[in-house]
């Protein structure tokens, strides 16, 4: 009894209304292309593409992102109607609608003929009712009290539409290539987000900081050397004299020495007045410290072809101390403060460091296979008498972390391509490296930590965490059921990232596509893939001033830089986004079933619209005909309830809105069944699938 006729399926289902059988299916585990299919419960995904696992549980498809710039957001956007008694003449999108009587303005997204009305965004004023509109000169109605209602398909389309004039505004960082760097500080309180390109002709790096405006760049100063023989202490702010020569000192970086007769290191200047200084002596005023400066002043600029690593610190421990370090692995690493630039001499003979982290008060630099850090809260003293000092650990290092402990107890992390160490201790008298383990290593800006520290390495995922109170470590790999997957991918890594809102590692591929990975108390809740238009070259994670998470990636291509989780479209492209179920016996593999129906429990708070298809008895078509796919969108304003005692089919449980039919129809009989959900538009914010019920009947028992 392999296939069933008209007939069997009408006794069937009259025994199903007296003896239904109910299978429920929990949404969790994520993706795993490897694992055996009777091994693995229903709920895990064969495959999947802009799904993640959701940390509160079920499979969230991901949120968009959107061009930044600091002009508006599009996800900011809004829209308005304007309904007219007739249309005198009708208007075209991109006009600019204005009320004659009330001077209002607004850009035109929509036309509705048939009901009347247009839908605008980018309005200023109030139109009011009974007013003329015009476009330009020519009228096209008279406003009238707005009577019509949307439907939420209609609102998400508005809203999209509106996201999409204010797209247009947002431009691109100035320059070629990819964006090198990207990076959010808070100064004084306020919100700073910074970009790194190369210029026009490929020649320096130009930092870009984000404004009302768009993109602004950031000038650099001169810097010059000094050595000092005299008592005083120069200071910032300080005017810098030679002769007629003169300029304002922006920053004293303090290398070596000190204010007693042996200060050596730098200025960092404006350009100076009165022509350039010259090797000799000099006095800075205001101050009256004496200096014997090296020779003419040099304008600070960067190198092109690098890729930005950041690091936030505060050595000197005040409110209006804290600064912004990086490094790229091309120019001398850097301090800056909002305004001023200063370059960070170590004195290497090859000064490109590319990883960096603040660890016990030293800022720690990497440079190929040996770390070096400064003097204790010295970031520009790096001279073994200031406190400085070298570690070897002869092999490519790819990564500094932090790890979690107290001040006796915290140890520092050091990744290498194929090996990890671990620096315990809390200054130079007490460093203490010790090797980890052969064969565990990580890739260049995979090193991330969420609660416990994450990296990819050449077998997968791995995660590094503290036991015994910090005393030891041990390591383990996540990502085992998607090596298929990894090992695809682990020669492109680009860049990685957290979303701790999501409690995620993020990790993002040369190729467009990534794996968001969630970890909730350092348990793994499961991995999937997202694959991206355009792909990330670079990223950055930081708190706002009012605590809220920015995430913020660099595009390889196009100059854009993009705020993550924002909005319902890739900037603009449509989300291309399926979950592909494991196949499902019911628990009883060996029993041939009539599959009735199903629901689906689905979270969220907006429109939503999807694609639900299913396979029968492993795909085979040559004993099962396959059931073709349907489309189903959201059931809004229903707030309905259904467990697994007492089954309403009719209506199912929701936390939100409800988003989708309360059932669906199935046809076929196989001893099992795979589901596969998937959407593909601009304008669906995200949704969460996080359990399917299944109601069949049984058939037969398979010999």
């Amino acid at each position: 009894m392999d296939v069933l006729t008209a007939s069997d399926r009408v006794v069937l289902r009259a025994l199903e209304a007296v003896s239904p059988q109910y299978d429920y299916v929990q949404m969790k585990g994520g993706w795993d292309q490897l694992t055996p299919i009777l091994s693995l419960p229903p709920g895990v995904l064969r495959d999947v593409q802009n799904f993640e696992v959701a940390p509160t549980g079920g499979y969230a498809r991901i949120s968009g992102y959107e061009r930044y710039d600091g002009q508006t957001k599009p996800s900011n956007a809004a829209y308005s109607l304007v309904q007219v008694t007739a249309f005198t003449n009708t208007p075209s999108t991109g006009q600019t609608l204005t009320g004659q009587t009330s001077g209002a303005t607004g850009i035109i997204i929509a036309v509705s003929t048939s009901s009347l009305y247009v839908v605008l965004t980018r309005i200023t004023g109030t139109f009011t009712t009974s007013e003329v509109v015009k476009v330009g000169s020519t009228t096209i109605g008279t406003a009238t009290a707005q009577t019509v209602s949307l439907t939420a398909l209609q609102n998400a389309q508005y809203l999209n539409l509106a996201a999409d004039e204010y797209r247009a505004l947002i431009g691109a960082v100035p320059g070629s290539g990819p964006i090198r760097g990207v990076a959010h500080c808070v100064f004084s309180g306020v919100d700073h987000i910074y970009a790194f390109r190369d210029n026009a002709g490929g020649t320096a790096t130009v930092m870009y900081e984000s404004s009302t405006s768009g993109w602004t760049a950031v000038s650099f100063f001169y810097e010059i050397s000094f050595t000092a023989g005299g008592t005083a202490t120069a200071l910032d702010g300080d005017v810098l004299t030679q002769g007629g020569v003169t300029s304002t000192v922006r920053r004293v970086v303090l290398q070596s020495g000190a204010w007693s007769g042996t200060a050596a290191g730098r200025f960092i200047i404006n350009a100076p007045a009165g022509g350039n200084f010259a090797a000799g002596a000099a006095t800075s005023v205001g101050s009256g410290a004496t200096v014997t400066i090296s020779g003419v002043q040099t304008a600070i600029t960067l190198s092109t072809g690098g890729r930005f690593e950041f690091e936030r610190a505060n050595f000197a421990g005040t409110l209006g101390s804290r600064r912004l370090y990086w490094v790229d692995g091309v120019n001398r690493g850097f301090e800056f403060d909002g305004t001023v630039a200063v370059p960070i001499t170590t004195g290497t003979s090859t000064d490109t460091p590319k990883h960096l982290c603040e660890h016990k008060n030293f800022l720690f630099f990497a440079f190929q296979t040996s770390v070096i850090h400064s003097g204790p809260g010295l970031p520009y003293n790096w001279s073994s008498a200031g406190g400085a000092s070298e570690l070897q650990v002869g092999d490519t290092v790819t990564g500094l972390k932090r790890q979690p402990g107290n001040q006796d107890t915290a140890a520092l992390e050091i990744t290498a391509l194929e090996n990890t160490h671990i620096l315990y201790g809390k200054s130079l008298a007490t460093w203490n490296l010790v090797p980890f383990k052969e064969g565990v290593g990580a890739q260049h800006y995979s090193v991330q930590n969420i609660g416990r520290t994450y990296a990819m390495d050449a077998n997968g995922l791995i995660d590094l965490h503290a036991v015994h109170e910090y005393g030891n470590f041990e390591q383990a790999t996540l990502t085992w059921g998607i090596r298929t997957f990894i090992s695809d991918k682990r020669s492109r890594v680009a860049y990685s990232t957290v979303c701790r809102q999501k409690s995620q590692y993020r990790i993002f591929f040369t190729d467009g596509t990534g794996l968001y990975v969630t970890l909730v108390n350092g348990k793994l809740l499961g991995s999937m893939q997202v694959v991206f238009p355009t792909a990330v070259y670079c990223a950055y994670t930081g708190q706002l001033a009012n605590g809220d998470e920015v995430m913020l990636t660099g595009s390889a291509s196009g100059g854009y830089v993009y705020e993550m989780d924002k909005g319902s479209s890739f900037d603009g492209a449509s989300i291309e986004a399926y979950i592909t179920f494991n196949w499902n016996s019911m628990k009883q593999p060996r029993t041939l079933k009539e599959f009735l129906k199903a629901a689906l429990e689905i979270q969220g708070n907006f429109y939503a619209a999807f694609t639900f298809a299913y396979s029968l008895a492993y795909g085979d078509s040559t004993e099962q005909p396959q059931p073709a796919s349907a489309e189903y969108e959201s059931n809004l304003g229903s707030q309905a309830y259904w467990d697994g005692s007492g089954l309403n089919w009719d209506e199912f449980i929701w936390d939100g809105q409800t988003l989708i039919p309360s059932e669906v129809e199935l046809v076929g009989c196989a001893v099992n069944m795979q589901v596969r959900l998937s959407s593909s538009t601009d304008y669906i914010y995200p949704f969460t699938v996080t359990s399917m019920m299944t109601r069949w009947a049984q058939a037969a028992q398979l010999r």
